[in-house]
């Protein structure tokens, strides 16, 4: 399955917004894929950002990368991140959000090449997986 944590994130930023809030992302900024100014990343490895409509340009919360270009110090810098690396999204005035914890890694691809299942059998070269068997109980 994939994660619901993009998904999450889009609708929590939204949610902020209906309500006249500011979003802000904490950050973990020491997470793999992250690109962010390290000047501001504070000792414990995090960094939180404005990300309202107003502090950010070309906001995108993609399922595979979050990513916008906002000011830093009066520098411009081009923000992306894996929403995994996302810990918590809430309203700068009221604390209000959702905290997900822990750095959240993508899933790693199964092992075995193509035509390989789990069983280790292959599945006829042509790409076709075997469909689940379902019946009928009553």
């Amino acid at each position: 399955m994939t994660s619901r944590r993009p998904y999450l994130i889009r609708a929590l930023y939204d949610w902020v917004l209906d309500n006249d809030l500011t979003p802000h992302l904490l950050v973990a900024a020491d997470a793999e894929g992250v690109d962010v100014p390290r000047e501001f990343v504070t000792e414990d490895g995090k960094i939180t950002v404005n990300i309202s409509p107003g502090a950010v340009r070309g906001l995108s919360l993609d399922n595979e990368l979050v990513s916008f270009s906002a000011r830093f110090s009066g520098q411009s810098y081009n923000v992306s991140l894996p929403p995994g690396a996302v810990l918590a999204l809430y309203a700068r005035e009221n604390g209000e959000g959702m905290l997900f914890g822990e750095v959240e890694t993508p899933p790693t691809p199964p092992e075995g090449g193509p035509g390989d299942n789990a069983d280790g059998e292959g599945d006829g070269g042509d790409g076709a997986k075997k469909r689940p068997h379902l019946k009928v109980v009553k």
